[in-house]
């Protein structure tokens, strides 16, 4: 009996990440759906009436509405908060809200972000199967690496802008700061379960080494960002290679 528990247990341990990785999937086909429903309707809508009407009255219901969810997701997980698999229920409320709330703030502010967030949903979903199912420094690592390349694609189209240029070279300065402050913690393996003490932190130190050179360098030169996107494309691609692998 007892040994029908543990193959039991065991195999419960081993679903555990597939199912994680499955869930993370559902719920960022979901995000992608909203986002792919707000593009049909306001950015690309059939008339200037109906993109009028959601920058009126929709876009400003939809982020009351992600508001709402979200304060009740909140207090949802803190009355829940003795209840573990209540709580995640709770949390999981609370970020739905919060997505519906920023992806309908930041559409009304300026249509252009769409592309942006079209752009990030898909990488988060796949940094997110990463977490799931791969050890921690491959999926530390790929998500700087990730987050880089969004950052370098965003400084390439909008740094220059005469109107977001100098909120995006803020923003620029702050994650390299974070990158720094994460090099700090990893070297000094205060990262916690983040990067458990057996993990290898080689691999994340290269990935941030990498990210600050090219972040630093399109800042100085928009031409040399396009090569440095290319080169960090190519790094990612490699790493997500050997980890497959090495995971097999």
């Amino acid at each position: 009996m007892s040994k029908n528990t543990n193959k039991r247990a065991k195999s419960v341990k081993r679903d555990e990440p597939m199912n994680g990785a499955m869930k993370f999937f559902l719920a960022g086909c979901v995000a992608e759906l909203y986002l792919l429903i707000v593009q049909r309707c306001y950015v690309r809508a059939d008339s200037d009436l109906q993109r009028i009407a959601w920058y009126d009255q929709y876009l400003w219901v939809l982020l009351g509405l992600g508001l709402a969810v979200l304060a009740a997701g909140a207090a949802c997980s803190y009355l829940w908060r003795q209840d573990p698999k209540k709580r995640i229920i709770g949390w999981g409320l609370a970020g739905a809200g919060a997505y519906v709330a920023v992806v309908s703030g930041l559409v009304r502010w300026n249509m252009s972000t769409m592309t942006l967030m079209m752009v990030v949903v898909p990488v988060v979903i796949l940094l997110g199967i990463l977490w799931s199912l791969y050890d921690r420094e491959c999926a530390l690592s790929l998500t700087v690496l990730g987050t880089s390349l969004i950052v370098l694609w965003v400084c390439r189209r909008v740094i220059s802008s005469a109107f977001v240029g100098i909120y995006v070279k803020v923003a620029v300065v702050v994650y390299l700061a974070l990158l720094a402050a994460l090099v700090y913690l990893t070297k000094t393996g205060k990262l916690g379960k983040l990067l458990p003490a057996k993990a290898d932190p080689l691999p994340v130190l290269v990935a941030c080494g990498l990210s600050m050179i090219a972040i630093a360098t399109a800042l100085v030169n928009l031409t040399a960002a396009y090569y440095a996107m290319w080169a960090l494309a190519i790094v990612v691609f490699g790493l997500a290679v050997y980890y497959t692998v090495k995971q097999l």
